[in-house]
């Protein structure tokens, strides 16, 4: 038998090819990816799946380039000019990055593009599709590849599949901008675990699938495609050891002297980025500007570095960018400087690791200020390389590493005066001060640092796979329902309870309108007409809308979760010593919300009140139902009442009554040797709870539940309550079977 292996796929390898006079060599990429995996797959036996950086036109050159980085484990992807341009450049860095930083003015929204995208997303997919077998693990990286998790599912639906995102995900508002949301969302969902770096992104995408897709989610679990995903939060680190220690190699030790050497006692101020809109520079010039007019005492004092790193200078964007940034600076150097000074060194290249800790180590503030960032690593190498010398961190709020480092100065990017303040004060932060913060934020990171992360996202993946395997096996499949209506037709004796909406009918926006259908109905006549069983409809409906819906069927019911009850279509009974004056105190509140709410309504029952919020706006319906929730909680705790969230309701009853109560009363009543209990939410809880360890209990819609089996929808119940209610060796029905039963008579 195969070991299981880790492939872990992203846009880019680890690795990179470099072609220069027609011959190409293979250069490791820097980066917190490449560096936190680059060696853990390979020891996990696993394969790295993803594009070498380079057009290979030649079909031979490839197969050399392909053999060669297979020795390394390594599976490229080959690219064409047109993929290139249409998916990554297109696609991925003209739709999805900027909306996904909340630039949706820079968004464009082609048609080509997209087709482009999944044809490229496919290709990623058959890669993985050609490389994995059961068992193993599936690691996607990355916007560029939102598709893949469901392209590898629908083909290899039980493997392991994690995805994250490194970006930030938007705002719903943001999101759904995208004509192809639906799409993107649900490739997503075909992975097990999809992790971003913030709570903050994992409540947008939540909320995201809440309100395009309809999907429900429990806290941060989702329940799609018969699978349980989790969507959390697991911010990135680095190497931190790898910064940490550089800056005592004799080469960066050289190079730091010949940079303090060269600022003569001066103050250094640096930033490193990518060309890119997100990062902020020009606000950040602005700001740097603000700081030399308004404190000019500082002026020969302070030299800032900005390093930029080109990125998609092709793009018009970004070439615009790089236009105002080239004429900003000059601006600036034109009014400030001196001829013994220039307060700004703008350098427009890559740099080498040595060079890059060497300046970490001797800047006296990093000024990390973008726009939006989905975590930013920058700052925390900044802090790694920090050994034996103090430093500030300047950082902005957007950044996804802001919520670690709560011991830098966090700054609104958009505040070009407070950023201006914010360096006047940090020029001037005691040393022992600076001290303090580093090691705090310091240890912070070596804590969590690149290898943590993960191990972290890894073993959850693992958790939630085991715990899907476990809810799986707890699903009702063929042979399951073989078992019970083998079950159901040896017994001699039958007691079945049946809650209503979500398990016998679909929920309905109007309530009035979830009314039995003809299918159920006639199932429903089958099981009342057998004299062994003696079938309970169990609700949270009103006694009248119940009898007058199922008139004519011979059956039991229990109303208002328990308030009322019948047997034998006999009359209806108040269960307990119930009362009614507490709704006086009650109801006023509930019509506050109902005003409001627009959609939502008040439903009065005999015995409790309910508010309906299913036509209500689904995030506001939420954000209302829990401060009802909350607002009730004091209100009802004397007055012996209970509050219900069920689907999309509330609703104060008695704490008196639940379905729990109603069950015990008819198995103490009318004992049998089959026992089924069959609901699709928390009230059902109580009836699952109630039933003998022998009954078959069944919840509607998965998820954590007393019950024994799973099944997914009031139509699958149907079918399932159509089945055991089969005979096990139906008789022929062919002519001739009929023809020979009438030669016998």
């Amino acid at each position: 038998m195969n070991k299981a292996k880790l492939i872990i796929v992203s846009n880019r390898l680890p690795v990179k090819i470099d072609i220069k006079k027609n011959q190409w060599h293979i250069k490791p990429s820097e980066g917190g990816l490449a560096t936190g995996l680059g060696s853990f797959y390979k020891e996990q036996g696993g394969i790295w799946i993803g594009w070498p950086g380079a057009q290979i036109k030649d079909a031979s050159v490839a197969a050399e380039i392909r053999a060669a980085l297979n020795k390394q484990s390594l599976e490229p992807i080959f690219l064409t000019q047109t993929e290139i341009k249409e998916f990554y450049e297109g696609f991925s860095n003209q739709t999805l990055w900027p909306l996904c930083h909340y630039f949706p003015s820079y968004a464009s929204y082609n048609e080509k593009h997209w087709q482009v995208y999944q044809s490229v997303n496919q290709k990623f997919a058959d890669a993985i599709l050609n490389i994995a077998r059961p068992g193993d693990t599936v690691w996607i990286h990355d916007y560029q590849l939102m598709l893949v998790p469901k392209f590898v599912r629908e083909r290899l639906p039980d493997i392991s599949i994690g995805y994250f995102q490194h970006i930030p995900f938007p705002s719903y508002e943001v999101f759904r901008l995208i004509p192809w949301r639906n799409e993107l969302l649900t490739g997503l969902l075909g992975a097990d675990l999809v992790g971003f770096h913030t709570y903050d992104d994992v409540r947008h995408f939540v909320s995201a699938i809440l309100r395009i897709l309809d999907v429900q989610s429990n806290m941060n679990i989702i329940e799609f495609a018969k699978r349980l995903i989790t969507a959390e939060a697991f911010p990135m680190g680095i190497d931190y050891d790898k910064y940490f220690k550089q800056v005592s190699t004799p080469v960066t030790r050289k190079y730091a002297e010949k940079i303090l050497e060269r600022l003569e006692e001066k103050k250094l101020v640096i930033s490193i980025d990518r060309l890119d809109y997100s990062k902020g520079i020009i606000q950040r010039l602005h700001g740097y500007n603000i700081f030399l007019r308004d404190y000019p005492h500082f002026r020969g004092k302070v030299v800032y570095y900005q390093l930029i790193v080109p990125s998609r200078d092709k793009v018009l964007e970004y070439d615009r960018l790089k236009q105002e940034i080239d004429q900003l600076v000059s601006h600036i150097n034109a009014e400030y400087s001196t001829l013994s000074w220039q307060p700004i060194q703008y350098f427009y290249r890559a740099w080498a690791f040595e060079m890059l800790s060497a300046l970490y180590y001797t800047a006296d503030i990093a000024l990390v200020t973008p726009m939006r960032d989905g975590m930013n690593l920058v700052c925390k190498e900044y802090i790694a390389s920090k050994a034996d010398r103090p430093g500030v961190l300047i950082l902005s709020e957007m950044a996804g590493a802001a919520r670690e480092l709560t011991e830098a100065t966090i700054i609104n990017p958009n505040d070009e005066h407070g950023m201006a303040e914010a360096i006047a004060t940090a020029l001037q932060v005691p040393q022992s001060d600076q001290v303090q913060r580093l090691k705090a934020m310091q240890q912070t990171l070596n804590k969590f640092n690149i290898h943590v992360w993960v191990n972290n996202f890894l073993m959850r993946l693992m958790s939630i796979k085991q715990q899907q395997v476990k809810l799986a096996t707890k699903r009702i499949s063929a042979g399951i329902e073989t078992e019970f209506q083998s079950r159901y037709q040896h017994a001699k004796s039958r007691l079945c309870f049946l809650d209503y909406d979500g398990t016998l009918v679909s929920f309905e926006k109007d309530p009035q309108m979830a009314i039995p259908t003809e299918r159920l109905l006639k199932i429903l006549q089958r099981l009342t007409q057998d004299k062994k069983n003696r079938i309970v409809i169990i609700s949270g409906r009103k006694k009248q809308q119940l009898e007058n819906w199922l008139k004519g069927l011979d059956l039991d019911i229990i109303a208002e979760h328990g308030a009322w009850y019948r047997s034998d279509n006999g009359q209806w009974q108040k269960n307990e010593e119930l009362r009614n004056y507490w709704k006086k105190d009650i109801r006023p509140v509930l019509e506050q919300y109902e005003i409001r709410t627009p959609g939502s309504f008040i439903e009065e029952k005999d015995f409790s009140l309910v508010w309906h919020y299913r036509k209500v706006e689904s995030s506001l319906g939420d954000l209302r139902a829990k401060e009802i929730a909350g607002h009730l909680k004091y209100l009802v705790a004397d007055k012996g009442l209970q509050i219900l969230e069920g689907h999309k309701v509330i609703e104060v009853k008695s704490a008196l009554i639940n379905k729990g109560k109603g069950v015990q009363k008819w198995l103490k009543k009318y004992p049998a040797d089959f026992y089924l209990a069959i609901g699709d939410d928390t009230t059902d809880e109580d009836s699952f709870a109630a039933m003998p360890p022998t009954a078959i209990t069944i919840k509607v819609g998965g998820g954590m539940s007393r019950a024994a089996y799973f099944i997914d929808s009031p139509t699958e119940v149907i079918e399932l309550l159509e089945k055991i209610t089969q005979p096990l060796n139906p008789e022929p029905t062919s002519t001739a079977a009929n023809s020979d039963r009438s030669s016998i008579k």
